[in-house]
């Protein structure tokens, strides 16, 4: 295995080398592919044509056939498009490179729009297109609602961005799904490190917690802050929430204000992030705000000066040079000026786990589709051990879930800066 993984990794690099000179064609926000092959699930095969024996021809010219499935359309399209993007990106520059020990992987592509059933209708056909492996999907629901199904034949199956322990876990029994793996860390991963970093880190001995209730995000990162904290000595002096839709904190700012806390901890999104932290100062709050990864754009709803210092943990480091090059490869074939949010880079290493999977069952000398084949890739994945991806390393704790460190920001003269992995 250790020699796999440094031939892989040594394949990454070339793939890495070769990224600048695969600018692509297309230069749209959706951008295009040479590993593409769209597909619906509102319909069958309908702008292929190819026949059955075209078909038979093109499974013996060394391909591996793999699903890409995701929200490219519908709400929250903004998501699934960069994960999209990056996955095609990963492909096109490892096909570009050899491909895996020759062959091309093709990628087909499904849209589920969000939603779950749509997901395993997409799935259904991917079935019956030849996939041996899925990417996706995108968001929580529409990804354990995938889960389900590819647990049940055993696919391997890897999500760039849902954070849910849902996806890996069946919450009603605890049963772990074998086959499904994430290349993000889940939500009460984040609210342990945070805790971690406070008292490491920051050197913080007291510290108070403002949550969304009724949010599975906010109470999950909550939740296992305190129970970290307890165990690191961290005492939790004030507990203050507020529900959906809550945009005036004064009162809740203004208790925390009065304990006079080392650190805050705000496990919610940028925007009531940036108005609780207004708040907190307008009531005489001096403390370190901390966040998870929802904190991502809270410079733009709060001043330079009341966000001062603030950090938040991320699922990677933006202009770091593990993700440089992927950045500029990112920009010029889809035509943005900046990666749109930390799914595209995580998306990205899915692949790369991905295909590490893939490597194995093709060294092993095996039929892509089988039992056999499916296996060898969620074997190789699993026993992974510190497989270097451009968001960090990765190995995987027994429910699927990646081993690895986090990127924390710090809130410096107005801007998000990565101050360091922890």
């Amino acid at each position: 295995m250790k020699n796999m993984k440094k031939l892989f990794c040594f394949a990454l690099a070339v793939v890495m080398l070769l990224s600048v000179m695969a600018g692509c064609a297309a230069k749209t926000e959706q951008g295009s592919s040479t590993t593409q092959a769209s597909e619906s699930t509102a319909s069958t095969e309908t702008a292929s044509n190819e026949s059955a024996d075209a078909s038979d021809a093109a499974a013996t010219d060394g391909e591996i056939d793999i699903a890409f499935i995701g929200n490219t359309t519908g709400d929250y399209a903004q998501y699934g498009i960069p994960v999209r993007n990056a996955v095609m990106l990963y492909f096109d520059q490892l096909n570009a490179a050899g491909g895996i020990n020759g062959k091309k992987v093709v990628v087909k592509e499904y849209d589920d729009k969000g939603d779950g059933v749509e997901a395993v209708n997409a799935y259904n056909l991917a079935k019956e297109n030849g996939i041996t492996a899925v990417i996706g999907s995108v968001l929580t629901g529409a990804t354990i609602g995938l889960a389900d199904a590819t647990y049940e034949d055993n696919m391997p199956q890897i999500t760039a961005s849902a954070t849910a322990t849902g996806v890996t876990v069946m919450e009603d029994t605890g049963e772990v799904r074998t086959n499904v793996f994430r290349a993000c860390f889940i939500d009460p991963f984040q609210g342990q490190k945070m805790a971690d970093y406070a008292v490491e880190k920051l050197g913080a001995k007291t510290a108070a917690i403002f949550y969304e209730t009724g949010s599975d995000y906010s109470e999950g990162l909550k939740n296992a802050f305190v129970v970290e904290a307890e165990r690191m000595g961290l005492e939790i002096v004030d507990t203050e929430a507020f529900a959906t839709g809550d945009k005036d904190f004064k009162a809740q700012m203004t208790n925390i204000a009065s304990k006079n806390p080392d650190i805050v901890f705000c496990p919610i999104y940028y925007g009531e992030a940036g108005l609780a932290i207004q708040a907190a100062r307008q009531a005489g709050c001096t403390a370190t705000f901390l966040g998870g990864d929802g904190f991502g754009s809270v410079k733009d709803y709060a001043s330079a000066e009341e966000l001062e210092g603030s950090v938040y943990c991320s699922g990677y480091a933006p202009g770091t040079e593990d993700v440089a090059q992927f950045e500029k490869d990112y920009c010029e074939t889809f035509g943005v000026e900046e990666v749109p949010n930390m799914f595209a880079p995580l998306a990205y290493d899915a692949s790369m786990i991905m295909a590490y999977g893939l490597k194995a069952a093709e060294d092993a000398g095996l039929e892509a589709g089988t039992d056999e084949y499916k296996q060898a890739v969620i074997d190789a994945i699993k026993t992974m051990d510190g497989v270097k991806g451009i968001t960090g390393t990765y190995s995987f704790d027994s429910d699927n879930n990646p081993i690895k460190s986090v990127a924390i920001i710090e809130l410096t003269g107005g801007e998000e800066v990565f101050k360091e992995m922890f």
